[in-house]
């Protein structure tokens, strides 16, 4: 009789990719990123655990966003205090903070709650073309599309 595969923190192995930004649009970015970390591109993905592999994105001040976007998608942040209400465009991000556009739209992806943050903290972001993670050895991810 078979029994079906229970993936455990102690059974789970994990990789390191690196994926290139340059030229790919956010959303689309963001999406298989997110899977990435969350383990659903083995088959050994089970949802109550972090199954994912580790990523790091390079060139992320190169991102590419459709339509509008660039002047009409506004980011809110708030300080909890009254009036504190902040607001950037998305031009003002991928210029002053690409690090942070590209990690709030990823991290919205993942489930919300322990699992989730724990899935976040394997993603590594970096703005321009070197990352220091060389030691290691991560792969060279090609996205779809």
């Amino acid at each position: 009789m078979r029994t079906t595969f229970m993936a455990n923190d102690s059974n789970v192995e994990r990789k390191w990719y690196v994926v290139d930004a340059e030229g790919q649009t956010l959303g689309r970015l963001s999406s298989e990123v997110a899977s990435i970390l969350r383990g659903k591109h083995k088959p050994t993905y089970t949802p109550h655990v972090d199954t994912g592999d580790h990523v790091i994105i390079v060139n992320a001040e190169k991102i590419h966003l459709t339509g509008k976007k660039l002047n009409d998608k506004i980011y809110y942040r708030h300080s909890n205090h009254p009036g504190g209400l902040k607001q950037r465009t998305a031009n003002e991000m991928r210029t002053k903070y690409p690090e942070q556009m590209l990690e709030l739209a990823i991290k919205g992806m993942l489930p919300k709650g322990s699992l989730g943050r724990k899935m976040g903290k394997k993603l590594h972001v970096y703005a321009g073309p070197e990352h220091k993670n060389q030691a290691q050895k991560p792969e060279v991810y090609e996205l779809r599309g």
